[in-house]
């Protein structure tokens, strides 16, 4: 048997080591991450940059993959924080009918608890925006006839309004999608107003629009697309809410909070700022005018004053 002194011995190593070792986690650098695209590119750099900003010392991960590939590597421990879109939650836990992704609020809250109770991941406060499929249309056309919502544009369907969209054959075909749009708002395209364009790029759809290529003036895109704004387009609201809603917010590992637990605090008035004008108008500095996202990220803080 151990005597009781020895053992006591053991037991005060023991803590010295782990306290050293918990020193020494502290001091470990927050590896931020992204998706590959040009907006997880923005997103990861302005949360980058704000931490460094803060002194907190960070390792570069940025547009490490797909959602996949992220999703899979800070559930795993080897990402510390990434930017993620709430509607995302319905795949994540297999929960797809729930009405709740429907609704930024409820969408949020659902996302955050499931997150962190199933995988110790932390949802902060998201942006104001929403970058889920909707329709953009010619702004030239939206201001005319004073087109700013779905429903708006189905009564002017139903007046006989010029409208042929370019969209993806899923966009046109997935139930979820266009079908959806058409069921809750009461209209029904017919095939001379589609044009099936291959491939599910909202650049070559808003493109179309942009150029009136066999005389399309509407498209498919995502609500923060970059060259929407950029080549004149204006996405139409759904007010209805037919689409979940796919809010950007930072997610953190719960153990990288509680080291750094003013994190939420330094991103909250960020992300604040993030509404889908301005998102698109960021996205195109990037997508449409080929600057760095770094660049683009730095220019914007600063001209914020949020750094």
């Amino acid at each position: 048997m151990m005597d009781l002194p020895r053992l006591r011995r053991g037991l005060v190593g023991f803590t010295a080591l782990m306290t050293l070792a918990g020193a020494a986690h502290a001091a470990d650098p927050v590896r931020v991450g992204s998706k590959i695209d040009t907006e997880g590119s923005l997103l990861g750099n302005i949360i980058l940059q704000v931490l460094d900003k803060h002194g907190v010392k960070t390792v570069n991960k940025i547009q490490l993959g797909t959602t996949q590939v992220v999703r899979g590597a800070i559930t795993s421990g080897e990402l510390d924080i990434y930017p993620e879109y709430t509607g995302n939650g319905a795949f994540f836990f297999n929960d797809e009918k729930d009405a709740a992704w429907k609704n930024a609020q409820a969408g949020y809250q659902k996302v955050k608890q499931l997150d962190q109770q199933k995988n110790h991941l932390v949802w902060l406060t998201p942006a104001p925006a929403n970058n889920t499929w909707t329709i953009a249309l010619r702004g030239d056309v939206a201001q005319k006839n004073k087109l700013n919502s779905l429903a708006d544009l189905s009564q002017y369907l139903k007046s006989g309004g010029e409208f042929k969209l370019a969209a993806s054959a899923e966009f046109i075909e997935r139930a979820d999608a266009l079908p959806a749009f058409e069921k809750a708002y009461g209209f029904k395209l017919s095939q001379d107003q589609l044009l099936s364009l291959a491939g599910g790029d909202t650049a070559v759809t808003i493109k179309a629009a942009a150029q009136q290529t066999s005389g399309v003036n509407a498209a498919m895109a995502y609500g923060t697309d970059g060259p929407v704004a950029a080549l004149g387009l204006q996405t139409l609201s759904d007010p209805k809410g037919v689409q979940p809603i796919y809010a950007p917010a930072p997610v953190v590992r719960e153990a990288v909070l509680k080291q750094y637990p003013q994190m939420e605090k330094w991103l909250q008035p960020v992300f604040a700022t993030l509404d889908e004008k301005t998102l698109q108008g960021l996205n195109a500095k990037i997508a449409v005018d080929g600057q760095d996202a770094k660049k683009v990220a730095a220019d914007y803080l600063q001209q914020k004053k949020l750094l």
